[in-house]
């Protein structure tokens, strides 16, 4: 059997995985595990805050293309957020 050849680790693929892994806490796509669309609101406003930490702690020290990846998936997680918390008419912020 043939080893998987893993992607070089940088920060795209960080910001990346945590955002999948938010996005599947917002039910938007199947859990690779359950195969099911399932939400769990207080996991992906962690990873959404864990990605806000990581926006402060890196600031000034990111190529800008990060800067805006980086930026783009917060912007895109929180907007999900907002729309799911409106939804389903409750406020876990």
């Amino acid at each position: 059997m043939q080893e998987q050849e893993y992607p070089h680790p940088d920060f795209k693929i960080f910001v990346s995985s945590v955002s999948l892994q938010a996005t599947i806490c917002l039910g938007l796509v199947e859990s690779p595990v359950t195969g099911k669309k399932e939400r769990n609101m207080k996991q992906a406003q962690f990873l959404i805050d864990t990605l806000d930490m990581i926006r402060e702690k890196t600031k000034g020290n990111l190529l800008k293309d990060e800067e805006e990846f980086l930026e783009d998936a917060i912007a895109n997680l929180k907007l999900n957020y907002s729309k799911i918390i409106q939804e389903e008419g409750r406020d876990d912020k």
